[in-house]
């Protein structure tokens, strides 16, 4: 062989050696694969992206991060245990999501019982949180990351009615999440609580399968239910949150630097989704106004008195860690 030959002949097979190697590297990125049911006009939608930006920046080549919103991967309640099987590594998982496994957790999903947001992130960021959150390490196979602040939930009604204690939401077909705690909760208010799938919501209001929906008032507008409703009752019922959970196997298999930059990453989209959130509940009432909703204020202390009477009194009451509720109570 001569020289030249030999030398085309090393050229290559360098090129197919390299040819097998590009994608085998391309393949040591981690996987996170995200499902959320968010839309993408809302917040929490929107702060995946800036999830994304973050790792990208911090940790470049590290991470491959597939966002999927509108329920597109998993439904709605179904991605903690696709993450137990290893099918997923991210999602923002509710509370009620957790209380289904963890039913410590439902003191979260009662009627009432965070004062607001500000409260709700000191609760968190303090020992409750880190107990809480170690319970749903425990009995879920996932890693909490952050809280996110989804909004003040409010009552949004087809047709416009009196509505001042829950008395006058008696028959009313409140659309709720399937879980029993989502519907003790609409049973708690007054109304028939009907489950229905978020995003068959618009056409159930549409259509009249459903009389009324509850949801943060952001979440309202970025879903367009104020096209096919004609009011709003702000009973304040529910200072909402959600929680960026990855899976633990995925969390554990990093190193602790990857861990930290994950952690950041969910840390900036937190705060985007909690400060722009924040921000649209300071001014959206108007926009509701300007698209001839009604938006009226109930008896907010009737419907608090009777909702804190119906949980006080429930099986779920029981599975509250003892103190639990002083404890929450007292963070100032």
């Amino acid at each position: 062989m001569t020289l030249s030959l030999l030398r085309r002949s090393l050229i290559a097979a360098a090129t197919v050696a390299a040819t097998i190697a590009a994608p085998a590297f391309a393949q040591t990125k981690i996987p996170l694969r995200i499902s959320t049911p968010a839309v993408p006009d809302d917040w929490h939608g929107k702060m995946w992206t800036v999830f994304k930006e973050s790792l990208d920046k911090s940790a470049p080549g590290e991470f491959d991060v597939q966002i999927n919103l509108n329920a597109s991967l998993f439904k709605q309640g179904t991605e903690p245990a696709a993450m137990a099987r290893g099918n997923l590594e991210l999602s923002s998982i509710s509370a009620f999501d957790i209380a289904k496994i963890v039913p410590e957790f439902s003191i979260f999903t009662a009627g009432y019982i965070v004062r607001d947001p500000q409260h709700q992130q000191k609760v968190f960021a303090g020992p409750v949180g880190k107990e809480m959150f170690k319970l749903a390490s425990e009995k879920m196979e996932v890693t909490i990351l952050t809280p996110i602040y989804l909004g003040t939930r409010q009552v949004n009604l087809r047709e416009a009615r009196n509505v001042k204690t829950p008395a006058d939401l008696k028959g009313v077909k409140l659309r709720m999440p399937g879980s029993k705690e989502w519907l003790f909760l609409g049973e708690a208010l007054g109304a028939t609580a009907t489950p229905l799938a978020f995003g068959e919501v618009y056409l159930g209001l549409k259509t009249g399968t459903i009389d009324g929906q509850d949801n943060p008032l952001p979440s309202v507008r970025a879903a367009k239910f104020y096209e096919v409703t004609k009011q709003i009752v702000m009973t304040n019922h529910l200072v909402d949150g959600i929680f960026i959970a990855i899976a633990d196997k995925t969390w554990k298999a990093m190193s602790p630097a990857q861990q930290a930059k994950v952690k950041a990453a969910a840390d900036a989209a937190a705060a985007f989704n909690n400060d722009n959130r924040l921000k649209e509940e300071a001014q959206i009432v108007d926009f509701f106004k300007q698209q001839g909703l009604t938006v009226t204020t109930p008896d907010v202390e009737a419907f608090r008195k009777s909702v804190q009477a119906a949980y006080a009194t429930s099986d779920m009451a029981k599975t509250w860690p003892a103190g639990m509720l002083d404890r929450i109570n007292n963070t100032k």
